[in-house]
């Protein structure tokens, strides 16, 4: 496992990190999730992703045990939350979003969800157009002052926002963000190549990135198909069955088929092919992957190697493939 600076701060993560967004509470209870993510720090990673939304807070409960019973020293590891879409269902007004009394609120929920006494890394889980943003600004630079938080970050925002933010901080004498949570990967490219471009030598922005098997599309699995049991087929992700039989025909189906194929040229499986290609990213700090099984951990950690093939010919090569050139 190789460590990364979180942008331009002091902190370094593992170049893969686990999240249990999905997973915790809908597949995992406590035994199993506890099985990962001892199978993920025994293989070297440090970074834990989590948020208020999942599994409305019990995510963060399942973790939280998982935490406390695993005797790990405290300074050995990273551990996440996100604010902005509450912890309950129909969450009331004051309950949900950036104002300054929802993300004081909302940390110290998290805080005791995840039994901690401070959290890592704090996102905005996604913009607030109806909140002033020096406000959540002011908001997290407090709970970063207060030894709440250490650093915080935003999820999907745009690269304006982001520079708002930057500016805020920086014309107040308060703290900017230091990473960014987008989504990345072989099929989701544009904003994290193109629109934050600048961002990572501009302000030092660092990325803990999300879905880099676009939801399992590009483990191959679904090549043929949704299968019984997968994530797709859950309740109440009813979205992500609908997205992804959009995705699965036409010219993405033929790219995957291209890719597996590569993959098996390499000898290595199509979901280590896609997340070694997101290491090979150099402004990707870490990818957070997920897991219901520990084999899956098992299968994940690959990528740590499987990224030294990855040469500059075989990365022009799935940029043909991607580009859907013969």
């Amino acid at each position: 496992m190789e460590y990364k600076r979180l942008g331009s701060s002091g902190l370094k993560v593992s170049e893969l990190s686990f999240g249990s967004w999905v997973t915790f509470s809908t597949q995992l209870d406590v035994e199993q999730g506890k099985a990962c993510m001892h199978a993920a720090y025994d293989a070297g990673v440090n970074f834990f992703d989590n948020a208020e939304v999942y599994a409305k807070g019990e995510s963060e409960r399942i973790m939280g045990r998982i935490l406390a019973d695993s005797g790990w020293r405290r300074d050995s590891y990273i551990v996440s939350s996100k604010v902005f879409g509450g912890a309950i269902d129909n969450p009331g007004p004051t309950q949900r979003g950036l104002s300054r009394k929802h993300v004081y609120d909302a940390c110290h929920q998290a805080l005791e969800r995840l039994r901690v006494d401070y959290l890592d890394l704090y996102f905005c889980h996604r913009p607030d157009p109806e909140v002033p943003i020096e406000e959540t600004v002011f908001a997290m630079t407090e709970l970063i002052r207060q030894g709440k938080v250490l650093y915080w970050g935003t999820s999907e925002w745009s690269a304006q926002e982001l520079m708002q933010a930057y500016s805020v901080a920086r014309q107040y004498n308060m703290i900017p963000p230091t990473m960014e949570q987008p989504q990345y990967n072989m099929l989701h490219r544009e904003r994290f190549e193109k629109e934050y471009e600048r961002l990572y030598t501009e302000i030092g922005l660092g990325t803990t990135i999300w879905s880099p098997l676009g939801s399992g599309i590009l483990t191959g699995k679904y090549n043929d198909g949704i299968p019984e049991g997968s994530r797709a087929t859950l309740p109440g992700y009813e979205w992500l069955r609908k997205m992804m039989e959009e995705k699965l025909g036409g010219p993405t189906k033929a790219t995957l088929q291209k890719l597996g194929e590569l993959a098996n040229d390499l000898d290595m499986s199509q979901a280590t092919l896609a997340l070694a290609w997101c290491l090979k990213n150099p402004n990707v700090s870490t990818v957070i992957t997920g897991a219901s099984k520990v084999e899956q951990v098992t299968e994940n950690m690959k990528a740590v190697d499987a990224k030294e093939k990855l040469t500059p010919e075989v990365m022009e090569r799935i940029e043909e493939i991607l580009d859907n050139k013969p």
